[in-house]
């Protein structure tokens, strides 16, 4: 009789008309107990009917969680995974009820993430796998869930779909594939640093992300790279992210794997299509997944060695200030630790010119601060007299000497050893402009202001000694008495600082 009742409560609560008479009768706390059911014909009539009486009503939903529906849907799942009406009943319910605050908590406190990995394992059609992804994306937003979700295999299970899928022209796979990856990078992105379940997990799915990659590769044709362009961004953000981790642990390979099979390239043409009108956030994505692919040395050498750099200098003229600065960024790692590109992008005339524009940018002032840290490491890891000339002609010194006067420490010592490596290369070049933007005074305040770190104070007094070499520089530290100043240095209370002190003293009375 009761599995009957339920019935017809789960037929007439399909009627829009009939919900508001079963609320008031108070039919759904009447109908909770029945979750608890052994009977499967009474469990599945009477979540059917607690689903579609509280379907769109916020505050039955919440009534729901707090009378302590959760711990049955998910008991629901665990006795009764092979039960497809009652699998999508319990689901069903799940999804209405994830995006509540109270739901997720109530989850946290149940093994849902190991239920939900089984039901993944299980789904044989778009329907089922879509339902189980809404609700994963919803219990991902919480950090508690999040940990249980990579705990219980959510992210290996995706990616062994993902590889099921690959190579597929199918609408719905192509759809099916973008939630994988969108819930896959929304899992392992921004996780605990410090847990080696996330580099274990990170590992294993970076194997089966870059067999996947090598499938985008061989596809044919540029519609079908651009269906499958959101997919193939998140799965390059997921690899090449430090906060991923996956990087550290693979020895920088996969990036150099990536380089190989083309996605720089793939990347690059995507961006010149989508960078006037595109998806910004498919924009920052791209251009994240470049900057991370500059920074190991093992595939900078091979971005540099397929031109990438030049292609770079040419997007460059897109006029959307954050692309600028992000393009800017991939450049400085391109030329960090390498001399070949330094000299390369220090020769060229259009960027130097558009560099030395882009560091007086107000507008946008991180913009500026990124030509001016490209400037400088172009400076720091040159070995050429050309291309100290170059930047001196483009009015770039200038910019770097101000950048010794910033309020960030990095920035000042990032200024401060380009400028004493280019004073090594060519002092002669460099000291007019020296002279001009008044580079020994600005010195002087450095070594003289106690809120000077103690490492800048040691590059300043480093740049001192380079401009020592020059007689009109020299005669400028000897009358702005910076004598006097070193001389307090030699009891800094930092060693180096002290060391450095006493052997600019000695430079600078000619004792060397």
């Amino acid at each position: 009789c009761a599995v009957k009742a339920a019935h017809v409560l789960s037929e007439i609560a399909k009627n829009e008309e009939m919900k508001k008479p079963c609320i008031e009768a108070d039919l759904v706390p009447t109908l909770i107990p029945l979750l608890e059911s052994r009977d499967q014909e009474m469990l599945l009539h009477a979540g059917r009917a607690i689903g579609r009486i509280c379907y769109d009503n916020h505050d039955l939903q919440e009534e729901l969680v707090k009378i302590g529906v959760i711990p049955s849907l998910v008991q629901i799942l665990t006795d009764y995974a092979e039960s497809e009406p009652l699998v999508h009943v319990a689901l069903l319910a799940l999804y209405n009820l994830a995006d509540l605050d109270t739901a997720r908590e109530a989850l946290s406190e149940t093994k849902v993430a190991e239920q939900l990995v089984r039901q993944l394992r299980r789904a044989e059609n778009h329907e089922r796998l879509e339902i189980v992804f809404e609700v994963l994306q919803a219990l991902a937003e919480n950090d508690a869930l999040k940990v249980q979700l990579v705990e219980a295999g959510v992210p290996e299970v995706l990616s062994e779909l993902l590889l099921r899928l690959q190579g597929s022209s199918q609408a719905e796979d192509t759809c099916i594939a973008k939630a994988a990856s969108d819930l896959i990078v929304s899992l392992l992105l921004g996780a605990d640093a410090h847990s080696s379940l996330e580099l274990k997990v990170a590992k294993n799915n970076a194997k089966a992300l870059v067999s996947v990659l090598s499938g985008h590769k061989n596809s044919q044709g540029k519609d079908s790279l651009n269906s499958q362009f959101a997919l193939f961004i998140s799965i390059i953000v997921l690899l090449t992210s430090p906060t991923c981790l996956v990087l550290p642990l693979s020895s920088d390979g996969n990036c150099l794997r990536m380089v190989q099979l083309g996605v720089i390239h793939q990347l690059l043409d995507l961006l010149e299509k989508h960078v006037q009108s595109g998806d910004t956030s498919v924009q920052h994505a791209a251009l994240s997944a470049l900057q991370n692919l500059a920074i190991p040395v093992v595939s900078k050498v091979q971005m540099l060695e397929e031109g990438v750099a030049e292609r770079i200098e040419t997007l460059l003229r897109s006029e959307s200030p954050p692309v600028q600065f992000k393009l800017l960024g991939t450049l400085r790692m391109l030329a960090d630790g390498q001399a070949d590109a330094a000299e390369v992008l220090g020769q060229d005339p259009l960027l130097l010119h558009r560099l030395v524009q882009w560091c007086s940018e107000n507008d946008h002032t991180g913009l500026g601060g990124e030509a001016n840290r490209l400037l400088a490491s172009i400076l720091h890891h040159n070995r050429s007299q050309e291309v100290v000339k170059a930047i001196q002609e483009a009015q770039g010194v200038r910019h770097l000497v101000s950048m010794t006067s910033s309020d960030d420490a990095a920035t000042q010592n990032e200024a401060l050893t380009a400028l004493a490596v280019a004073s090594a290369i060519d002092l002669e070049t460099l000291e007019e402009p020296f002279k001009e933007s008044q580079l020994v005074q600005s010195l002087h305040k450095l070594l003289q202001d106690d809120n000077t770190s103690p490492e800048v104070k040691y590059n300043s007094m480093g740049l001192l000694c380079r401009l020592l070499n020059s007689g009109d520089l020299r005669r400028e530290i000897e009358e702005d008495k910076i004598k006097e100043t070193l001389e307090k240095l030699c009891s800094h209370s930092n060693a180096n600082v002290v060391k450095e002190a006493v052997t600019t003293l000695q430079i600078l009375r000619g004792e060397t």
